[in-house]
């Protein structure tokens, strides 16, 4: 069976950038950039005419006419299983927890050296979300003291099975690896995860691992976050 390979859009208003990042992603075996757009509003015209659509978008965050935030959140609202890959020459940390309210599943600065943007690449389209120990740790001092927890959230309510789904989920097992491991099907293991979601009041994976690292439910060293 062909292994398949991973859609990629770029979506980057500078010419160079695109034109070198498609030529060296396109030369990756699990890699294929299927279109390259010069700024959000070129690429959303795109989105809603193509058939095929990207499995990841990487995407710049300054550009003319949409912005990447604008961007993101078109995506977020008409094409929720795009995962979306922030690039910024502006990178801060102190922005992090903001790309993530944003929907984004991973943030990284353009600095980045090639060969690590395609394990980020792997990484995202495999496990949903790509951190860095050090951006998990910065994601946890900006989650605020004072925010009152949802009226679910109660660590107490969560199953010895939901926990044991939450501590592989935080160590980055996909849903059928986790069933592997605890011998239930990849269904009951979204429901699990489903559960989760709403005992915690989080929205997705980063939420989830945000919550059980706040709450000491695992150690930050567990996470296994490359």
């Amino acid at each position: 069976m062909e292994k398949k390979q991973i859609n990629i859009s770029l979506v980057d208003d500078e010419a160079l950038v695109n034109m070198l990042l498609s030529k060296y992603l396109n030369a990756q075996d699990s890699i294929n950039v299927i279109s390259v757009s010069n700024d959000g509003s070129e690429f959303i015209d795109l989105l809603k005419k193509s058939k095929t659509l990207p499995d990841i978008v990487l995407l710049d965050l300054r550009m003319k006419n949409v912005n990447g935030i604008e961007t993101i959140e078109y995506i977020k609202q008409n094409n929720p299983d795009i995962k979306i890959i922030s690039l910024s020459s502006h990178y801060k940390e102190s922005n992090l927890g903001y790309m993530v309210k944003t929907g984004v599943n991973a943030f990284l600065p353009k600095e980045i050296s090639p060969e690590r943007l395609v394990d980020v690449i792997k990484e995202v389209y495999h496990k949903g979300f790509y951190f860095s120990v050090e951006q998990l740790e910065v994601l946890r001092k900006q989650i605020s003291k004072t925010v009152q927890a949802p009226v679910l959230s109660s660590v107490d309510s969560i199953s010895d099975r939901e926990l044991d789904v939450l501590r592989l989920i935080c160590k980055q097992y996909t849903n059928s690896e986790i069933g592997e491991k605890l011998y239930i099907s990849t269904r009951t293991v979204e429901g699990h995860r489903n559960n989760l979601y709403l005992k915690t009041g989080t929205k997705n994976i980063a939420g989830l691992i945000i919550y059980a690292v706040k709450n000491k439910l695992v150690d930050l060293e567990d996470c296994m976050i490359i």
